[in-house]
């Protein structure tokens, strides 16, 4: 259902609003990327010995992949719940940023900060994405409304492949598992590339690729963060360089 003109009076209607938002679900490919995701995160918990019930709370509680295949695994290596619970909790940080880039475009003057929280809980890797693609096309006054049915409609694709993915894990070899977890990095690499609009983005974005296999050479265990902030800080610095040269 494609998005009606950004004057138009239809938009006034917050049901209408959150409709077309789980409409948007079904315009990204990502929406794919994170049912084959899922499918995974089903078989991993049901692997793992947990119920189907667990697998799908976490799912609709922590609502990020990276985060629940590190408390299936640990917990599920034995680890006790304050362990897996600090561990969730650190990766959960690297959506900070996201969260603090994407809600400066649902606010309003209007806007009190109970609106924001469902919201907020919604905003990882996909929806971050999908809100600098879609937003623009969408009155900021009906954006959170819209956000609350995209995060909903995204969701429930999840709960659906979790499940599926859960029943299926008998039949589902280990390869194949683990191959289709590796389709959300994949495609937050090509998202981010294709949103990349100006020259810092893409400056960001090579030095982040260029330096994580050096900085993976000291094991540190947290390469991605470090190569990420230092690419991002070069980047920035350029930036500044650029507005001030110019």
């Amino acid at each position: 259902m494609p998005l009606p003109p950004l004057e138009s009076p239809q938009w006034k209607n917050r049901f209408r609003a959150f409709a077309w938002g789980m409409s948007a679900v079904g315009t990204t490919v990502l929406a794919l990327v994170l049912f084959a995701t899922y499918l995974g995160i089903g078989a991993l918990a049901h692997d793992t010995h947990f119920s189907l019930g667990w697998a799908l709370a976490s799912t609709l509680l922590i609502w990020a992949g990276p985060a629940q295949i590190i408390l299936i695994s640990t917990l599920g290596s034995g680890a006790t719940v304050v362990q897996a619970a600090v561990a969730v909790t650190l990766s959960a940080i690297r959506l900070f940023p996201m969260v603090v880039s994407v809600l400066p475009m649902l606010r309003t003057p209007q806007t009190k900060r109970r609106h924001l929280i469902l919201a907020t809980h919604f905003i990882a890797v996909t929806l971050w994405v999908e809100c600098y693609r879609l937003l623009p096309r969408v009155p900021r006054g009906s954006r959170i409304a819209f956000v609350h049915g995209l995060g909903c409609g995204l969701v429930i694709v999840c709960m659906i492949a979790t499940t599926l993915g859960y029943q299926l894990a008998a039949n589902l070899p280990p390869l194949f598992a683990a191959a289709i977890l590796m389709l959300t990095p994949l495609a937050f690499l090509l998202s981010t590339a294709r949103n990349c609009k100006e020259i810092s983005d893409v400056l960001a974005l090579v030095l982040g690729l260029a330096l994580y296999p050096v900085v993976a050479m000291f094991h540190t265990g947290v390469d991605v963060l470090i190569s990420g902030m230092a690419a991002g800080s070069i980047a920035y610095g350029v930036h500044r360089w650029r507005r001030r040269s110019a």
